[in-house]
This record gives structure tokens, sequence and C-alpha cells, in this order.
């Protein structure tokens, strides 16, 4: 069996969870995707080491790049796994913490990309956290305006509690403007955060 997926022109992430998806779709058999650049080549790759999968590349006349990853009775490559090359799987049970509407610091129009596509990544990807928690700028995330709300209202359905702090809402003026999960008070989220040895902040 031969599955392709056709990824020229969708941003990171978006390549590597098709790909990750159609190889959880199969038993055996050949996952082939197609992209257009370096770097989603190589995350491709990346995903198959980290999944200890075979794979090969090639690259066609136009110039994109054919990655194809075999499950099932893949030869095992025996690579050495990086800390950067594993895909995260021990997210079930997580708490995730979000202090700001950017992630990392610098260009804020770069943040505001990699926070929308880190939300993205997790609404795709299993096991899902147990909780989200938002606070301080984190809570302009959770508003009705806010370019994630789909992502976040995906995971609330699938069951992950998304809790915004009410005075940063308050604060920014935004608690009218909810429009996804719970408003909730300090005492509440430190008792979430305590609840799980598994945390993980982003801001």
């Amino acid at each position: 069996m031969i599955k392709i997926i056709d990824a020229k022109g969708l941003e990171c992430p978006k390549p590597v969870i098709l790909t990750k998806k159609g190889i959880e779709e199969i038993e055996e058999g050949v996952v082939k995707t197609i992209v257009d650049n370096e770097v989603a080549k190589n995350n491709l790759s990346k995903l198959a080491t980290s999944m200890s999968l075979d794979y090969k590349v090639e690259q066609d006349a136009d110039g994109n790049y054919e990655v194809s990853i075999t499950k099932g009775k893949q030869t095992d490559l025996g690579l050495e796994k990086r800390e950067e090359d594993v895909v995260v799987q021990k997210s079930e049970g997580a708490v995730i913490i979000i202090q700001s509407d950017l992630m990392g610091s610098g260009d804020p129009e770069l943040g505001k990309i990699l926070m929308k596509s880190l939300i993205y990544t997790v609404a795709e990807t299993k096991p899902y956290p147990k909780a989200i928690l938002f606070y301080n700028a984190g809570v302009k995330l959770t508003i009705k305006s806010s370019p994630v709300l789909d992502d976040l209202i995906s995971l609330k359905e699938e069951g992950v509690e998304i809790i915004s702090c009410g005075t940063c809402l308050d604060f920014f003026g935004l608690k009218d403007e909810l429009g996804v999960g719970e408003i909730s008070n300090m005492y509440s989220i430190y008792e979430k955060m305590c609840s799980t040895q598994n945390t993980k902040t982003i801001g």
C-alpha cells in the first residue's frame, strides 16, 4: 500500500502532522509525502528517524522532494535518536501553561506565527494534554477574535480543559470576550498546576 500526501506549499508543521497521521492510519505500507522545500524534507526525515522507520528521499523534475516512509516490514536503521529529533509522545495527562500570546522573545509578528503553529500542533497531535492554562497576555488567545480559537474549541471538544485567569481577563478588559473554556482564579490554576508532575510552560 502506498499513501501519497501532497504537502507542497503547506506551512510548518502541517507536512509533519499530515504524514504522522498517514502513518498511523495504515498497518503496513509506504507513506510518500511531497514537499517543496528543504526544511520540510528535513523535518520529515527526522520524523521517520524518531519513529524508527525506514525512509528514502528523492527529488522530482520540478525540484520537489518526495519523502517515502515505510511502516511495517521496515529496515531498522539503527540511527541514534538525538533529543531534537524525537517527536514528543508523552503528553497525556500533561498541563500546558501559556503565559503570553507570543511564543518566544524577539519579533512580535514571528512570535504570533509560532504560537499559532504550536496550538495547531497540540490540536492535531495525540495524546492530548489534560489541560491548558492561560494567564497574563496568554488569555488573549482564548477570546472570540483569537487566531487559534477554532483549534482551542476543537481541543475542548476532545475533553481538554481550557482555563483562563479571570484577573488577567479583567486587566485587559476581555472578560466579556471569552470565546472558549472557563474563567478561573489563581488558586484553582495553581491547584491544577500541582495536579501533575508533567507541566510545560510556554510564552
